[in-house]
């Protein structure tokens, strides 16, 4: 089962992905430019968990695998985004229904043991605080979706929409990990095209998921990634592939690949391998073939299901596959495919064994305002 947002949400989306389309690649200058990813940036946290609104382009984004007491299985997701629209350089009458940004939000979850998938959408103003960014407490919310900040490293993530709810505490096991070199993760060629990205790759969860009026309790991992940038997709660049996934191990993975017009893959696309003592290894070499392609019956996509990983250097063979087929959200402007996954194989010889999550764009047409013009 697919839930669909309500047709008001979906034309705002639309006008949401007009105001996207007009980034700009400058730093910033006293014409109000945005600021862009460039190397040399200094992590600190807890303050890069918060807002960036210098940059154009943010998200928060959370994924996870859990499981309740009596053996029910659940993937969520909870995304918050910021696309700034009115640069920084540039005044703003003082008055409460004119925002500098607009958020939106998505939340899913899957029934894992149910084979149902539940997505939503929420999109705002910002007017009179119905939904924002960085009040002290909270790092984002939008209306009752809400990311709050716990004592130590860790969030507190609420959602709920039309009788799906997640309530879960979250504690970072390991150090944020800062993906790319120099403090940036490029996408494309050119100076900016690039964004601050770093990850909180393993966060114990527990908490609770409601749905069809049943309240489970639950543990298990979640991941959490943090990303700001002024940037769009080259011209023929249409889509990327990220994986997140926690072994049995206790090591950590993340890859993605950007593909290409012509079929191939950017030479940018990377990844990052992070050990049980959270030492960071950057993957440049790797080879990545779908094996298993599914149709989606919402947006006509086809999207790869099942994927082959090689990373030659660290002797690695995965396969990862997703735990259903139809985890797409079906949303306006622009559908993708965000799910749980299990991954298999062996790294220098042996076995390992893990969960995940898996993200596609592009497979179900162009990425609304995120892409250069021709």
């Amino acid at each position: 089962m697919t839930i669909k947002p309500a047709p008001s949400i979906k034309r705002f989306a639309v006008v949401l992905a007009l105001l996207a389309g007009s980034c700009g690649t400058g730093r910033v200058q006293a014409g109000g430019d945005w600021k862009v990813a460039l190397p040399g940036w200094r992590y600190e946290f807890p303050r890069d968990h918060g807002s960036h609104r210098d940059f154009k382009t943010e998200w928060w984004y959370f994924t996870g695998n859990l499981r309740a007491a009596g053996g029910e299985e659940f993937g969520y997701q909870l995304t918050f985004f910021r696309q700034g629209v009115v640069p920084p350089g540039r005044s703003l009458p003082e008055s409460a229904f004119l925002v500098r940004d607009v958020p939106f939000a998505h939340f899913a979850v899957s029934n894992l043991t149910g084979g149902a998938f539940h997505h939503f959408q929420k999109l705002s103003r910002g007017a009179f605080g119905e939904a924002g960014f960085d009040d002290g407490r909270r790092v984002a919310w939008n209306g009752p979706w809400s990311c709050e900040r716990r004592e130590g490293e860790g969030f507190f993530l609420r959602a709920k929409s039309e009788g799906v709810e997640i309530d879960l505490e979250l504690e970072s096991l390991k150090p944020a990990v800062v993906h790319g070199a120099a403090g940036v993760s490029q996408k494309a060629q050119g100076e900016g095209r690039a964004s601050h990205y770093y990850s909180l790759t393993r966060l114990a969860t527990r908490g609770s998921v409601r749905l069809n009026g049943r309240d489970h309790e639950v543990s298990g991992y979640s991941w959490f990634d943090h990303e700001w940038a002024t940037n769009q997709l080259a011209a023929d660049q249409t889509g990327w592939d990220w994986f997140s996934l926690h072994f049995e191990d206790g090591c950590d993975f993340m890859l993605f690949q950007i593909r290409t017009r012509d079929g191939g893959r950017d030479s940018h696309s990377s990844g990052t391998w992070v050990g049980v003592d959270g030492s960071v290894v950057k993957i440049d070499r790797f080879e990545l073939k779908p094996v298993e392609w599914w149709v989606s019956p919402h947006s006509g996509g086809r999207y790869p299901v099942e994927w082959e990983i090689k990373i030659p250097d660290q002797e690695i063979s995965l396969r990862v596959r997703a735990r259903m087929s139809d985890q797409e959200l079906s949303e306006e402007p622009f559908a993708y495919w965000e799910g749980a996954v299990t991954a298999r194989g062996t790294r220098q010889g042996r076995l390992i064994n893990g969960k995940g999550y898996l993200e596609m764009t592009g497979y179900a047409g162009r990425i609304v305002g995120m892409q250069a013009a021709e």
